[in-house]
């Protein structure tokens, strides 16, 4: 079947939809995506876990990750559902692993759990969360993935860490899948994170759009498969795309207007083309801005650097057109 082909549902964080006024209207367009992209044969779809929106903070409808996890599970009935990635660091991993057992249950084994370390500084500080360094926020994970395992795998699940502790805890019913929900981890540190994708996890997930980058992370993963005795032909190599994909009739200009004047007024200066193709903006990493011809071009230089599933976030998905336009035009032949 070749790769599979998963798209985030806009649900409001990257302001996705701000031109709907009625939140429940906002909350029906988000789940019609969703619906839609499995009527077109989407593998999967994604939410991100996050509460402010990027790439500013703005008093803007964004729906929260795990409800709308459960609201996709009622609503769907065979698409895959998962989350681009769940942060660490805002629920207790006991109560995470909980959740996901439950969704998993309720959506009869669709469940995708993704999770990463969670980055989103100004977000956390607004909630009242502490934000640790870096690389203690990469040992709390580490700490939290043993924790989930423990929850899906074992009666009463018991762990004694430095930031977690967990005794004799039940979790009942542990979920549908076997061995257990396949877990994502999102990040590319290649100390860390992959040596966490190696020990713990499914699938990884990498950004952007450099074949050279994914070569490379891809080998890091294979060495700390080799190193903890793991089969790294086991673990999916997962790629997010950006992609801005320009419609018939189209300038490049056009399709991305949206997103260039969010980022404006982060940046403080109107954003032209050629700056925002170069990425690294909060929320909007260097990504794809091309026809869907192109876009076979470059998603395929993607699978030749070992890029086995992507999951893509599309310009204006809310009003369905690219949707379709990249299921009709570009999905297909990434499957051949």
């Amino acid at each position: 079947m070749g790769v599979k082909v998963g798209v985030l549902v806009p649900q409001g964080w990257h302001i996705d939809l701000e031109s709907i006024s009625d939140p429940e209207k906002k909350a029906e367009a988000m789940i019609r995506v969703g619906v839609e992209a499995e009527k077109l044969g989407f593998d999967s779809i994604w939410l991100y876990d996050h509460f402010h929106t990027v790439p500013y903070a703005t008093l803007e409808t964004n729906f929260e990750c795990w409800m709308s996890t459960a609201a996709f599970a009622r609503d769907t009935s065979t698409i895959r559902i998962g989350q681009m990635v769940t942060c660490n660091s805002y629920r207790n991993p006991a109560l995470l692993a909980k959740m996901a057992s439950t969704v998993d249950v309720l959506s009869h084994g669709r469940l995708d759990f993704g999770i990463g370390a969670g980055w989103y500084e100004e977000e956390y500080r607004a909630y009242g969360y502490d934000f640790p360094e870096g690389p203690e926020r990469l040992r709390m994970l580490g700490e939290a993935l043993q924790i989930i395992h423990a929850m899906w795998s074992e009666p009463y699940a018991t762990f004694e860490g430095k930031y977690y502790q967990v005794r004799g805890a039940i979790n009942e019913p542990k979920g549908v899948q076997k061995p257990h929900i396949p877990i994502w981890v999102g990040g590319g540190g290649e100390k860390v994170t992959l040596k966490l994708v190696a020990k713990y996890a499914d699938a990884c997930n990498i950004g952007g759009i450099n074949p050279d980058v994914y070569r490379h992370k891809f080998d890091v993963v294979r060495q700390h498969c080799e190193d903890v005795g793991r089969d790294y032909n086991s673990i999916i190599k997962s790629a997010e795309v950006f992609t801005h994909l320009v419609l018939p009739g189209q300038t490049a200009e056009q399709a991305t207007a949206k997103q260039r004047r969010d980022s404006s007024k982060l940046v403080g200066h109107e954003m032209g083309l050629d700056e925002f193709r170069q990425g690294n903006i909060r929320g909007y990493p260097q990504g794809f801005i091309g026809s869907t011809q192109q876009a076979v071009e470059t998603f395929s230089r993607l699978v030749e650097a070992g890029v086995e599933y992507f999951i893509v976030y599309l310009n204006d998905a809310v009003h369905l057109d690219t949707l379709h336009a990249f299921a009709e035009e570009v999905m297909p032949t990434l499957r051949k």
